[in-house]
C-alpha cells in the first residue's frame, strides 16, 4: 500500500515592542519598555506514519496435476468416487485457496476407462502436452502397474489411487510411486484374525481373474495361513470378470463346504450377478461370506439374506469421527448431492498428502525433493492418522470390520461397527525389492 508522509513545518519569530515619541521641549526620558519575550509557535506533533502491511510473496508458477480415473468404464463407480473425494481433499488441505507451496494448483483429469492402452496414451498426453508435474490415478490395478513405470521414466511422482494391488508398492515398486489408499494385503490382515476366531479354520477363495483378484487372494492366503487358517483347494477358484453364469464355480464351493467363503470381486456388473446367483443357488445363509463390502449403490443391490453378514470395509462415511471426515461428508453432500462413498476417502487423503509435501518443498516437484518430503509423512485425514512408510511408500491407516444391518436405510447407514483395526494392526508386510529391512 502507499505510505503517506506528513512533514510539519515549524515557524518561530520574536516580537519587539518599542515606544518613543519626539517632543519639542525636553521631557523626562521615558523608562524603556520591557522587551517582549520571544514567542515560539507550539510544536505540532508529527502525524503517526501508517505501519506498512506485510506484503505476500507473489505466487509461483501454476502447478498442473494430472488425474487418470475411470469415469465411464467398468470401474466408473469407484473412479468417480475417488475423483470427487480428490477435489474436496484439495479444497480442505488448502483452505479453499487451491495453492500449495505458494503455487496455484490446476487439476487436469482424463478418463482412462480402465483400459491400459487408453491410460498410457492419456498419461503421455498429460506429461508431454499438458505439462503436469504430478500424476494421480488409476482405478484398475492392471492399468496402475503400467502407468507407474511410465511416470518414473518421465521423472514424475505418481500416486496410485484407488488401485489396490499389493504389487504396486510391492513386487512392482519404484521410488516414484506412492499410495495413500489401502492395498489388498491390508484387507486380508484386517479380516484374518477375526474370521478364524469367530467363523472357523477352513476356507475357500472365489476371486476375479485379473491382477487385483490374484494379488488380493495371495494376501488372504498369507494372512489367514499365518494365523492357522487352512485352504481347501491348492489354488483359489478364479472366474473371469465378464462371467454371467457362475453355476460351475458355485458348485465347487458347495462341494468343498468350507467354514467360510472368501469372495474377492471388484467389477460391479458381474459382481451383482455373482451375489444374486449365490443366493439363488442356496449358498447365502449356509456358508458365511468373508468379503469386502463395497459402495453404497452395490449394498442396495444385495439380497436381504446378506443382512447380518460381517465383513471388511475400507471406508464408510458413518464410521470415522474426525474433523476431516466431517468436512468430507458435509461438502460431498453439498457439492455432489449425496454421501461420500468407498473411495472418496482415498482421493481426499491423497490430496492431503500432495499438499503437505508441496508445502514442505516450497512447491518444488523435483522427484528427489518430493520423495524425501513424502517418505515418513504423517497427517490427520478422514480415517484419523495416516503414515506413509518410507520403505515401500504404502500408507497405513485404519480399516473396519462391520456387520451389515440394512440394505435399505434412507440415509445409507448400512453398517454397525464391529471393530476398528488400526493402521499398525493391518500393516502389510513390506515386499518392495531391496527396500525392506
Amino acid at each position: 500500500m502507499n505510505i503517506r508522509k506528513f512533514i510539519t513545518l515549524l515557524a518561530a519569530g520574536t516580537l519587539a515592542l518599542a515606544a518613543c515619541a519626539p517632543a519639542t521641549t525636553p521631557a523626562p526620558t521615558a523608562a524603556p519598555q520591557p522587551t517582549a519575550a520571544p514567542t515560539t509557535a507550539p510544536t505540532v506533533a508529527p502525524a503517526p506514519t501508517d505501519t506498512p502491511e506485510p506484503t505476500e510473496a507473489p505466487l509461483g508458477e501454476p502447478l498442473k496435476i494430472g488425474v487418470l480415473s475411470d469415469l465411464t468404464g467398468g470401474l466408473q463407480l469407484f473412479g468417480n468416487e475417488m475423483w470427487n473425494g480428490l477435489q474436496l481433499g484439495f479444497d480442505y488441505a488448502t483452505d479453499g485457496a487451491l495453492v500449495a507451496g505458494n503455487r496455484p494448483i490446476e487439476l487436469i483429469i482424463k478418463d482412462d476407462t480402465s483400459n491400459v492402452d487408453t491410460a498410457i496414451a492419456a498419461a503421455r498426453e498429460l506429461i508431454e502436452s499438458d505439462g503436469v508435474e504430478i500424476l494421480i490415478g488409476n482405478t484398475s490395478s492392471a492399468v496402475a502397474l503400467q502407468v507407474q513405470a511410465l511416470a518414473k521414466e518421465n521423472g514424475v511422482v505418481y500416486f496410485a489411487a484407488p488401485a489396490a494391488s499389493a504389487d504396486i508398492t510391492g513386487a512392482n515398486f519404484n521410488d516414484h510411486t506412492f499410495r495413500v489408499c489401502r492395498n489388498s494385503a491390508q484387507d486380508g490382515l484386517t479380516m484374518a484374525g477375526w474370521s478364524i476366531e469367530n467363523i472357523g479354520q477352513n476356507y475357500l477363495i472365489l476371486a476375479e481373474d485379473y491382477n487385483f483378484g490374484k494379488a488380493t487372494a495371495a494376501g488372504f492366503q498369507a494372512s489367514f495361513g499365518a494365523l492357522g487358517g487352512t485352504f481347501l483347494t491348492a489354488e483359489p477358484i478364479y472366474a473371469p470378470s465378464d462371467t454371467t453364469d457362475f453355476t460351475a464355480y458355485i458348485q465347487q464351493v458347495k462341494d468343498a463346504n468350507p467354514d467360510g467363503l472368501i469372495l474377492i470381486w471388484a467389477t460391479n456388473t458381474s459382481g451383482t450377478i455373482l451375489f444374486k446367483q449365490l443366493s439363488d443357488q442356496g449358498v447365502t445363509g449356509e456358508i458365511p461370506f468373508i468379503t469386502g463390502f463395497s459402495s453404497n449403490d452395490t449394498v442396495k443391490l444385495l439380497d436381504p439374506g446378506f443382512v447380518g453378514s460381517t465383513g471388511l470395509i475400507v471406508y464408510h462415511y458413518s464410521l470415522p469421527q474426525t474433523p476431516a471426515n466431517d468436512y468430507l461428508v458435509e461438502q460431498h453432500n453439498a457439492k455432489f448431492g449425496g454421501n461420500p462413498d468407498l473411495f472418496s476417502e482415498c482421493g481426499f487423503a491423497t490430496a492431503q498428502a500432495v499438499v503437505a509435501a508441496l508445502n514442505a518443498t516450497g512447491g518444488d516437484t523435483a522427484p528427489e525433493t518430493l520423495i524425501a518430503a513424502l517418505e515418513g509423512l504423517t497427517f490427520e485425514g478422514p480415517k484419523g492418522t495416516y503414515t506413509i512408510r518410507a520403505q515401500d511408500h504404502q500408507a497405513l491407516a485404519s480399516m473396519y470390520i462391520v456387520k451389515l444391518v440394512s440394505t435399505t436405510d434412507e440415509n445409507e447407514r448400512f453398517f454397525e461397527l464391529v471393530k476398528e483395526v488400526s493402521g499398525e494392526e493391518s500393516a502389510p508386510p513390506c515386499t518392495a525389492p531391496d527396500r525392506c529391512n
